[in-house]
């Protein structure tokens, strides 16, 4: 009975609503802002939440991300246009991944590693409940930002204080 992939693209969907909004208020001439030295800065953070719905792909189509083999770069964003271009494509990407998978291949382990140190190994399917989990996470990391330079925040599952 197929169960896992239907739930991942209702998911999937229903956190594009969400994440799409708040993407949308990514000021394009606050990209190198950051709230601490030790915190990402809001281009990092934008672009992180804008390509985690790629990481299905890189799990149902891989058995593992290698950092040590240099496989992954963050994209360059210089504007909020392509931000938002770049999360379209990636929830494409990440929706086209849901269709082509098989529920048998989600058992399979995934692995996080740099070299020979693993960070874990999980099943795929846990690996992509994992990455939807990072965007509301991250998502919510970017509401922070977007406060603390008062912009208005949107509500991700009904209004925020600044929608009422």
């Amino acid at each position: 009975m197929n169960t896992l992939i239907p739930y991942f693209q209702h998911q999937l969907l229903d956190e594009s609503i969400a994440t799409r909004k708040m993407l949308e208020r990514v000021p394009s001439d606050k990209l190198d802002w950051q709230p601490h030295p030790k915190s990402m800065s809001m281009v990092r953070l934008a672009t992180h939440v804008a390509e985690l719905p790629n990481w299905i792909p890189m799990i149902t189509d891989e058995d593992e991300l290698d950092f040590s083999k240099g496989n992954y770069a963050p994209q360059p964003i210089n504007s909020n246009k392509e931000l938002m271009d770049y999360y379209e494509k990636n929830l494409k990407d990440g929706e086209a991944a849901l269709e082509r998978v098989s529920e048998a291949e989600l058992d399979k382990p995934w692995t996080m590693r740099n070299g020979a140190e693993v960070y874990f190994t999980s099943p795929k399917k846990e690996v992509i409940r994992m990455a939807i989990s990072q965007t509301i996470h991250h998502r919510a990391q970017l509401g922070v930002y977007l406060r603390l330079l008062n912009i208005p925040i949107p509500g991700p599952y009904g209004p925020s204080a600044d929608e009422q």
